[in-house]
């Protein structure tokens, strides 16, 4: 464990600028500029941030806005296509061209259509080197050799002031405000501001890279914030450079704002500096609304839930699908960040407790992330193609028993069964039943894992227990792989199967906003959060009884581990004795809440923060 500063408890965060207070607007002719490293280059979720909160700000910025973002080829050619900018900027694109960056113009294809300026920056040794010398010699930030990652965001960095140096030089004195996301995105906002650019800067860390690392290793991290030396920890965790980035870029911007509370709290003790405004992430709730269909849409992708179910378990021994609820957990692979480890220690225990009570209920328990795997176990998909096998054979028979029973009754005639179907399709049905049956246990990963020896999650289960036994009421999934209709088991999107689930858990130790549960609200699906998690905690502020509309907080500050699990299975198991009409209900309730989270209400702390960096001193 590192070394502490001191034994103080954090304060609870507060922001500077009350989210009252009268909404100041910006200039009318201002142009907004975002930087992210994610803009046409889905690699995590502030990509899910900027694509759906584009519409609101098209709709508030018209063509006074635009992205700027990496140019990388291949995803480029999925995200982005090619056009033109308004005069004055593609003047700017010119200027910044003749100073050796190429920008690509055009349009990112996601809802909105914004302008999108994709900047090319090599990562050769030579702008690497220039970039290094440069973060040394103007801010004495020291960037070591060896890490690919970096060396990307500050070459990239370097490009991007020399464009927004271009766009200052063509602008003819319209107001300029440039948002930058994450450090990725804003490693050129301290050369930015020395060079003393008339952009007005703002800034927003949606997770700290420092208190990523540490919460990842070491327990009870929001209890000890404030006795944490964020140098020692930064050297500890070989993260020195990237944290005095992100201190640069919280100090150097006119406004600086992050996700939640939670992280506030964070930032001021590990960058040194409060936000000054929360900026919570919404959603475009239209774009998942059905309307009244949605609880139609929920029977229909449990039925595809049902049909892999089959598949898997069904060759073993069988059970009532009627009686079964599907659960679920997703996200990127941190077995304690998000919680995996909590939702399997309490599977086990829910497991007992059914078993105990004589229960016929099963859950299905699926745990989603992304893990480096060799393929699809075959064993796996092989039964899979055995069921769709005897499906289209069951198909068949269905319709010449239709076909001949038909005419058998037309003429007057009563047969047997065994008289309306063919023998060969009879011996086929047979030889495909046989041919699903098997003697193993459903297995509990449905890929094989690069490293199943060291998997952190195979290891648990093994641990606890959790084997996909006959006489189990909860069954696992242990699934490597994100969700999709590429997928031969599967043949649904994420969203989909989110639909068809009865409930998601995510009850994280550290998620600085956390989309999983807000994207169970949006698709009608209730869900558990954390008072860690920033959604967690927005959720027990903004409502006193969230349990009510089905999105539940479980308390984990300052409580130990076996206190959460104990608290975690009471409530499963409550949620297990609900009947059929509570769980509709419920869903309904759901649906109905999700709107409080649509970005046009929670946008309005953009607008806020944007107007601020314009009543700020330059």
């Amino acid at each position: 464990m590192l070394p502490a500063s001191s034994s103080r408890r954090p304060a609870p965060f507060k922001a500077s600028i009350d989210p009252a207070a009268p909404l100041v607007e910006a200039p009318r002719d201002a142009f907004l500029f975002e930087v992210a490293w994610e803009v046409c280059n889905q690699v995590g979720g502030i990509y899910q941030v900027l694509r759906s909160k584009t519409p609101l700000m098209v709709e508030r910025w018209r063509e006074r806005y635009a992205f700027i973002g990496p140019y990388i080829p291949e995803k480029a050619a999925l995200e982005f296509e090619p056009g033109s900018a308004p005069g004055w900027l593609a003047r700017a694109v010119d200027r910044a061209g003749a100073d050796g960056v190429r920008v690509h113009v055009g349009r990112w294809l996601i809802p909105g259509r914004p302008l999108a300026l994709l900047v090319e920056a090599p990562n050769t040794p030579e702008a690497v080197a220039e970039a290094r010398a440069r973060l040394a010699g103007d801010h004495h930030i020291q960037v070591g050799a060896g890490d690919v990652v970096l060396d990307k965001a500050i070459v990239f960095g370097v490009a991007c002031m020399r464009l927004l140096a271009a766009i200052a030089a063509e602008s003819a004195e319209i107001p300029l405000l440039v948002h930058f996301h994450e450090w990725q995105g804003g490693v050129a906002i301290p050369m930015v501001r020395r060079a003393r650019l008339p952009f007005r800067v703002a800034f927003t860390t949606h997770a700290t890279i420092l208190g990523r690392y540490v919460a990842s290793n070491e327990p009870g991290f929001y209890d000890r914030l404030a006795t944490i030396d964020h140098e020692a920890a930064a050297a500890h965790y070989g993260v020195r450079a990237q944290h005095h980035l992100e201190r640069a870029c919280a100090h150097g911007a006119h406004v600086f704002t992050t996700v939640s509370p939670i992280t506030g709290e964070e930032c001021t003790h590990l960058l040194g500096k409060s936000p000054d405004v929360i900026t919570p992430n919404g959603l475009n709730i239209a774009r998942h609304n059905v309307g009244h269909d949605f609880q139609t849409f929920h029977a229909d992708f449990k039925d595809r839930i049902h049909t892999f179910v089959t598949g898997h378990f069904f060759p073993s021994y069988t059970f009532d699908l009627d009686q079964t609820l599907y659960m679920f957990t997703s996200g990127r692979f941190e077995p304690r960040n998000k919680g995996f480890d909590l939702c399997l220690e309490t599977m086990a225990r829910l497991n007992t407790e059914l078993k105990a009570a004589r229960s016929t209920q099963t859950v299905v328990f699926f745990i989603v992330t992304a893990r480096p795997t060799r393929s699809i176990d075959p064993v796996v998909l092989e039964k899979r193609g055995v069921l769709n096998e005897l499906r289209e054979v069951c198909q068949r028979v269905g319709e010449q028993v239709s076909d001949n029973l038909y005419r058998a009754a037309a003429g007057g005639l009563q047969p047997q069964l065994d008289e309306l179907v063919d023998e060969y399709w009879m011996l086929r049905m047979r030889r495909t039943r046989v041919a699903f049956r098997s003697t193993a246990l459903p297995p509990v990963t449905t890929h094989i894992l690069e490293d199943a020896k060291h998997d952190p999650v195979l290891a648990m289960l093994t641990q606890l227990g959790l084997a996909n036994r006959a006489e189990d009421r909860v069954k696992i999934i242990y699934h490597p792989e994100f969700i999709g209709p590429a997928n031969p088991l599967w043949g649904v999107d994420y969203e989909q199967f989110v639909r068809g689930c009865h409930l998601g858990l995510f009850p994280s130790t550290y998620e600085p906003w956390g989309y999983t549960p807000l994207e169970c609200m949006a698709l009608g699906t209730p869900a558990i959060s954390s008072d860690l998690a920033g959604f967690g905690r927005y959720v027990r502020e903004l409502y006193p009884y969230p349990d009510a509309f089905g999105i539940q907080v479980l308390p984990r500050r300052g409580r130990s581990y076996e206190d959460a699990a104990a608290d975690l299975t009471r409530r499963l198991v409550t949620f297990c004795q609900l009947s059929r009409r509570d769980r509709v209900s419920l869903r309904n309730e759901v649906e109905k809440h999700s709107w409080d989270f649509d970005w046009p209400r929670l946008g309005s702390a953009y607008h806020r923060a944007h107007a601020l960096a314009f009543e700020r001193p330059a």
